[in-house]
């Protein structure tokens, strides 16, 4: 009898550990990225990033936003290749900025003169 009231209370102690797990993971998820004033400006100014979810490149270009990525206006041009195809694009990452487009990671910094974004 005592090893199972031992083996109950592991038990129980296992699943709180787990809940606070993955409670804490599910609000660091959720908490604002550094960069989301500056994404968000990108996307009500109608910048656009045309890439793939395979490319390097595009990686590298995501993890300069880190969370705040999910902010911009992120064409993937393997789920979306008619909106690419229209816009011409050959490389990625590509940028549409002001109409204009900018193949290659671009500096937030640049990013933020060709748009008009202040980064924060």
């Amino acid at each position: 009898m005592k090893k199972k009231n031992k083996n109950i209370i592991i038990l129980g102690l296992v699943i709180v550990a787990v809940v606070v797990s993955v409670n804490a993971i599910m609000q660091s998820s959720n908490s604002p990225g550094e960069l989301d004033s500056f994404a968000t400006c990108l996307t009500e100014k109608e910048v656009k990033m045309f890439g793939t979810d395979w490319c390097q490149f595009c990686q590298q270009q995501k993890s300069m936003f880190g969370k705040s990525f999910k902010q911009v206006d992120y064409i993937d041009c393997d789920l979306d290749s008619q909106e690419c195809f229209a816009n011409g694009i050959r490389s990625y990452p590509t940028w549409k900025v002001n109409e204009e487009y900018y193949s290659g990671v671009q500096q937030l910094n640049t990013l933020s003169s060709l748009s008009g974004c202040s980064i924060e």
